[in-house]
């Protein structure tokens, strides 16, 4: 793998367990002001699927021996899009965000315009562009077509679940 390559993947792996290292962070202190967990099972496999797509993209990365070029070059715009997203929702959402399902008793509703111009941007413009830009940069096409269809029907599934939790416990949802 081109050294380039190689940096971004360690960046993108390292990166992911800092947000993971907030997460477990957020949801140790939810958990213990009482937050309820949805969708358990969707978040396992979620969790499974989205590891396993980041590791075969940097396996066919290696394989491919990915040079970077014009399309890596899109990959890398869209992967930096999606950091900055992700941030975004990090720091709107505060000690609410996590990588689980989670609402606490005392949790409030974010009426952020962020939230309202897009709903759910924690998958429009965090995690679905990641995905793609990341196989763009490693030219991992085939984790591409292979491994995104079941994550975006995951994503599908979280959303339809994050909706009935909202609905659930927020009137002005």
């Amino acid at each position: 793998m081109k050294p380039a390559a190689l940096a971004f993947v360690a960046f993108v792996f390292l990166f992911r367990l800092a947000t993971l290292a907030i997460s477990i962070r957020h949801e140790r202190a939810l958990r213990k002001d009482g937050a309820i967990e949805y969708g358990v099972l969707n978040s396992k496999i979620l969790t499974v699927a989205y590891t396993s797509y980041l590791i075969a993209a940097a396996i066919e990365g290696v394989i491919r021996n990915a040079p970077f070029d014009i399309l890596s070059g899109i990959g890398f715009v869209l992967y930096a899009i999606s950091v900055i997203a992700l941030l975004a929702v990090i720091h709107l959402l505060g000690r609410f965000w996590t990588v689980k399902l989670l609402i606490a008793p005392d949790h409030s509703l974010v009426l952020h315009p962020f939230f309202r111009l897009i709903r759910h941007p924690n998958y429009f413009l965090n995690a679905i562009p990641e995905l793609v830009g990341i196989a763009l940069v490693l030219h991992a096409y085939d984790t591409l077509v292979i491994g995104l269809p079941p994550v975006l029907l995951l994503f599908a599934n979280r959303i339809r679940q994050e909706e009935r939790a909202m609905k659930a416990t927020f009137a002005a949802y």
